[in-house]
């Protein structure tokens, strides 16, 4: 199943499943539908290209979603016959079995189990993954070189960690989230489910240097040739504008280094090489 396949799928669950519009946003503002399928798209074929393509079902790998919220990247996989185990610690936990009964008519959602557990009380065994997903969800690992250094230690030899992430040196998302959270980047919160204190990242994102930084020293090396920037385009451009041709533009522009690609793009995607 394609990325654009699926999106058209999810649109038509989201009638099914009122809850999670308020999540993904799709059937909200016409004027902005352009702008969030187009970010939408860009992260799916990011993921397409790195696990799906060239994937073998005779030499299956293994995939863990750390962070899988409401487990969509995971059910893609599986529609594309991709086994992914995912662990969150969202509320939302529990729409994850209704949405396994609708994506059932269209793929094998056995594929995707997951579970509700912090990273830190249940570590995975050695050398046990192929892959480790995080998207939206490494800037809230705390504490971050703990966390990589489970990621390592659960990797195989040349395991990866494919993270989609928001960028943190873009100007207008640094200003807005300082006015939100202030310089408190990492808070402690109760976990209802689990009845106890956990320490999280409090939209604590981060630059690409800085995540360089971190990987190299936890035993990785981010492969710059993985590295893309996504969504340069604000929604009002969307209104006057073809959203393919801006599409291209903001593909061509994430090419070439500069002031452009490293203040004024809001995601940020890479893969790190376990050493």
């Amino acid at each position: 199943m394609s990325p654009e396949q699926f999106f058209e799928l999810l649109l038509k669950e989201l009638e099914v499943h009122t809850e999670m519009q308020p999540y993904y946003k799709f059937l909200g503002k016409q004027s902005s539908w352009h702008f969030r399928r187009n970010y939408f798209l860009q992260r799916l074929r990011y993921i397409h290209k790195h696990l799906v393509e060239g994937y073998n079902p005779e030499q299956p790998i293994k995939i863990w979603d750390c962070g899988c919220g409401y487990g969509t990247t995971c059910l893609y996989l599986a529609m594309n016959g991709i086994a992914t185990y995912g662990t969150t610690l969202e509320f939302y936990f529990e729409t994850v079995t209704k949405r396994k009964e609708y994506w059932s008519k269209y793929g094998d959602t056995s594929l995707f189990t997951c579970t509700y557990e912090n990273l830190f009380d249940n570590r995975p065994k050695p050398e046990s993954y192929d892959w480790i997903v995080v998207q939206d969800t490494l800037h809230h690992l705390e504490p971050i070189n703990d966390a990589l250094k489970i990621f390592n230690e659960s990797l195989r030899t040349g395991g990866k960690v494919l993270s989609i992430e928001e960028n943190g040196n873009n100007i207008i998302q640094r200003l807005k989230l300082y006015k939100y959270r202030g310089n408190k980047r990492i808070i402690s919160i109760w976990d209802e489910k689990l009845q106890k204190d956990i320490l999280i990242g409090n939209e604590n994102i981060r630059s690409l240097e800085q995540w360089q930084q971190l990987f190299e020293k936890n035993g990785f090396g981010i492969s710059q040739s993985s590295v893309q920037y996504v969504r340069y385009y604000l929604p009002f451009q969307y209104r006057f504008s073809d959203p393919d041709a801006l599409l291209r533009k903001e593909q061509s522009i994430q090419t070439t280094p500069g002031i452009r690609r490293e203040y004024f793009f809001f995601g940020l995607n890479f893969v790190a090489k376990k050493r």
